[in-house]
């Protein structure tokens, strides 16, 4: 029996090999794959090559691409040799819904399934297109649809007594949160909505073209709401203080002209909205698909087709996880108790000189 197994086994081995050698025959193509994944437990997209305690959607990628054949095992360790960029490089516990990776394969039979046999179930490829040997997903992508997905009792009034599974948001609230989400369409320098950025840097100035939040809808007792943003590009942390400090309005921490400061240069007090809920909707390259999209030889990058697959994969991996999440976890109501510690009245400079005579 041990000898039969050992046996096997060496014939598998063989196999693989004998796929390889058939594979290196194969011509290498760059293509996209529509990826989905429920980012929970993950430390985000973005592979760090060398730092394997922190686990990315990255790593779980690359692993089935050499799994299942379709890249040579040294490129798993170098993905510059197979000309790999991400669209968009969701933050630690942030899910995906269509995030667009773009890098050169050799196109095997049945390309897909034999990725996702590789691969845990809450990430999917769910379709794959060719495009053009210089596309990058980076560069050529012209914006990025998010979603937020949150109970709606982080709306409430700080005044009011609230039992969180009970609330339910009206008519007025929901009309304040839109009045307020709509201010931050078109360009504005949003210094304050990440890190690291000074108030004269010009990557810090981001065109938004709509963010709104839709009709709330009851899951497990408890109400949500949605809140879609779309715009050309983001950074770090941007979309949850984004958020953050629409909630603090509305709650009444923080007073509506705090917004109009917080594009100003002052250094302003901006609160990050939990990153549980936040998803990565649709990347969007329209410029890409008026050049290549109708010439005959490229499909253009559109995913109607995996629109029910994408719809599918949200209802069984992403929105139960959020749920589920807030409900055991309670992210957002933890959240929202540490929002009276931030001062949004005065600017920074202010509360270095208050710190220090409270000295």
């Amino acid at each position: 029996e041990e000898n039969g197994h050992q046996n096997k086994k060496l014939k598998s081995d063989a196999d693989e090999e004998d796929a390889e050698d058939q594979n290196k025959k194969l011509p290498k193509r760059k293509i996209v794959l529509l990826m989905a994944y429920s980012g929970k437990g993950y430390h985000g997209m973005q592979r760090n090559v060398g730092s394997s305690q922190f686990k990315t959607i990255e790593d779980d990628l690359v692993s089935a691409l050499v799994q299942s054949g379709c890249i040579p095992e040294n490129h798993g360790e170098d993905m510059k040799k197979m000309s790999f960029q991400r669209c968009a490089r969701t933050d630690k516990g942030v899910s995906a819904a269509g995030q667009i990776v773009s890098l050169k394969v050799w196109l095997i039979d049945d390309i897909l399934k034999k990725i996702n046999n590789h691969l845990p179930s809450h990430i999917r490829i769910l379709g794959l297109k060719r495009v053009t040997g210089g596309f990058n997903s980076k560069n050529k992508c012209d914006a990025r649809t998010y979603s937020y997905m949150l109970p709606t009792f982080a709306f409430a009034h700080k005044d009011h007594d609230v039992q969180e599974e009970l609330y339910r948001l009206d008519r007025e609230t929901l009309e304040r949160v839109n009045q307020l989400l709509a201010c931050y369409k078109g360009t504005h320098n949003f210094h304050n909505f990440t890190s690291q950025k000074g108030p004269r840097d010009p990557s810090a100035k981001r065109y938004i073209m709509e963010m709104y939040c839709g009709e709330p809808f009851v899951r497990e007792n408890v109400e949500f709401a949605v809140i879609q943003v779309k715009g050309q590009s983001f950074m770090m942390h941007q979309i949850r203080k984004m958020i953050g400090l629409v909630i603090a309005i509305v709650k009444g921490y923080a007073a509506e002209s705090i917004m109009e400061r917080s594009w100003g240069e002052e250094k302003v007090d901006v609160p990050k909205a939990p990153g549980l809920g936040l998803v990565l909707e649709k990347v969007h390259f329209e410029k890409y698909n008026r050049r290549f999209g109708n010439d005959g030889l490229h499909e253009p990058l559109e995913w109607t087709e995996e629109e029910e697959k994408i719809a599918v994969f949200k209802e069984q991996y992403i929105y139960p996880t959020i749920i589920n999440t807030e409900r055991e976890e309670k992210s957002m109501a933890n959240w929202l108790k540490t929002l009276p510690i931030h001062d949004f009245n005065s600017s920074a400079v202010e509360m270095q000189t208050n710190n220090k005579n409270s000295k």
